[in-house]
């Protein structure tokens, strides 16, 4: 009987980083949607992964243009902690992947089952260059922290979903963070949004962000691009650098008649403890306006 060889496809990259903090940048889907992608025209809004054997992932990715997506998905076979993942792809190609630790640097090296529509060539280059774009995000990572919150609200989620981005119901919870929050925009997916607020002089200054997902009653993805200062959209300076490419998250579950609403939000290290003693505030009043209604 004529058997078919399978073609081996190996990419790999050396990351300046100890192994756990790797396997932690590479398994957590709050770290996902900032690396993997193989060019600037293509992102991931949003990910689903349950590191276990057995468990499920999904990725979902898409032009920035808004032109074509797809989702990036399958299922673990095997996992061993801060060593090696094996999993199926939903079309039944398989790709293991290794993690060696060396001191303070890891070697990923990954090998995936060539697909029959592109050549192996593209194929190397296209799983190269997300790994390569992992390498630079996690060697980078330390400026940039992910900190989460989460509450449990007594409304359907229809009403938290509806209550948070209504322009009434957003200048309400935010007044947290500056009493005189307000957006400017729409929160479709694609569009740009001002989030605008005045300073201790009474200047209007804020930031200028890209809704680059929005599912109606489940996630909400927020990029935020340049800084608004006295009124003026800037795109470049100290305060640009720091928070370009930053997101906010905003995950909505229904729990019963209860909504669990959860947020990760990028934060430097200086606005760190503000966020973590802001954001419970902010959360605190979305909770009694969705629960007072």
């Amino acid at each position: 009987m004529a058997t078919t060889l399978k073609t081996m496809i190996t990419v790999e990259a050396t990351i300046h980083a100890p192994v756990e903090k790797v396997w932690n940048l590479w398994t957590d889907p709050r770290h996902i949607i900032h690396w993997n992608h193989a060019s600037d025209d293509w992102y991931t809004p949003w990910a689903e992964n349950d590191v276990k054997a057995g468990g499920k992932f999904l990725w979902r990715m898409e032009a920035r243009d808004g032109s074509h997506g797809f989702g990036f998905s399958g299922v673990y076979k095997t996992v061993v902690l801060n060593k090696q993942l094996l999993y199926t792809l939903d079309d039944g190609r398989e790709v293991r992947i290794r993690f060696a630790s060396d001191e303070d640097k890891t070697m990923v090296t990954e090998s995936f089952e060539a697909e029959g529509e592109n050549t192996i060539e593209l194929q190397q280059g296209g799983w190269q260059a997300i790994l390569d774009n992992f390498r630079k995000y996690a060697e980078a990572y330390g400026e940039m922290e992910v900190v989460h919150f989460e509450i449990l609200i007594n409304a359907p989620v229809e009403k938290v979903y509806r209550t948070m981005i209504d322009e009434k119901g957003y200048t309400d919870w935010t007044a947290e963070f500056n009493p005189a929050s307000h957006y400017e925009g729409s929160w479709q997916k694609g569009s740009e949004i001002r989030f605008l607020g005045t300073d201790k002089d009474g200047k209007m200054g804020g930031m200028l962000s890209l809704i680059r997902e929005n599912i109606p009653e489940k996630f909400i993805s927020l990029e935020h691009r340049g800084e608004i200062e006295d009124g003026k959209e800037k795109m470049n300076g100290p305060k640009v650098s720091e928070w370009a490419g930053a997101l906010e998250n905003y995950s909505f579950k229904a729990v019963g008649d209860a909504t669990l609403l959860s947020v990760d939000a990028d934060t430097s290290q200086q606005y760190k403890s503000y966020f973590i003693n802001t954001w419970p505030k902010a959360l605190e009043r979305l909770k009694s306006i969705c629960e007072a209604k």
